[in-house]
């Protein structure tokens, strides 16, 4: 097979794989209830195993194992639950479709604006031995456009800020969002692999897919934890 055979068959492969992606996610969010949550979970077991994998290739001694162990533990689990009831409108009334929505747009337009802005500009690396294809220009680019669909969710009603919290809200979940796909490169070029497993044909693991919006998510719950904390309504 030549490779721009190779080329062709694995974008097939890409795409089915997407749309089976995207179609049971989407039939998960949007019956929501005790499906939707045990989606999240059933995602998080299976990241949290992949990352168990790459924690054993690197991680060669007991003690940084079980540290890097409970560390993933606490992470994913945490975004797991977080993504759960965010998606059934525990920590905000209604508006679960919305909001998960929009925390996935931001993480979606994070990735495409700085992939073309990145493309589009070159420059500086922002930290070549992890990741060198990321780069400061496309970074921000991630960031312009994260802000800009985070705007749009609070002109539509799914956030309740105004737009200038909105675009600094969606400015700095892109920050984040970056932060959690650096971390995820660096484990696996620290076990020495592409890919976090084979669980998705033509796209690698869970992990691989999700890297951004855990971050996102976990960084999400924190602050609606802490809002909830702190509320003079408790």
């Amino acid at each position: 097979m030549s490779e721009l055979a190779a080329k062709k068959s694995d974008l097939g492969t890409r795409t089915l794989s997407a749309i089976v992606m995207l179609a049971v996610t989407g039939t998960a969010l949007w019956v929501g209830g005790w499906l939707w949550s045990s989606f999240a979970i059933m995602v998080a077991i299976v990241v949290l195993v992949e990352w168990f994998g790459l924690v054993r290739k690197f991680a060669k001694s007991g003690f940084p194992r079980v540290i890097w162990a409970l560390t993933g533990v606490v992470y994913i689990g945490s975004a797991g639950v977080f993504l759960a009831m965010l998606g059934n409108g525990w920590f905000m009334g209604g508006g679960r479709l919305g909001l998960v929505l929009s925390l996935l747009s931001v993480v979606v337009a994070t990735d495409t604006g700085a992939y073309f802005t990145g493309r589009a500009l070159g420059g500086p690396k922002i930290a070549p031995a992890i990741s060198p294809s990321k780069t400061w220009s496309g970074l921000f680019g991630g960031m312009i456009l994260a802000a800009v669909v985070m705007a749009a969710s609070t002109n539509f009603g799914v956030v309740n800020l105004g737009v200038p919290a909105a675009l600094a809200v969606g400015a700095a979940l892109a920050v984040v969002a970056q932060s959690g796909d650096f971390l995820e490169s660096w484990m696996k070029r620290r076990a020495g692999v592409k890919d976090s497993g084979k669980l998705i044909p033509g796209h690698g693991g869970a992990f691989d897919r999700v890297d951004g919006l855990l971050a996102v998510t976990f960084a999400v719950g924190l602050v609606l934890l802490y809002s909830l904390a702190n509320s003079t309504d408790l």
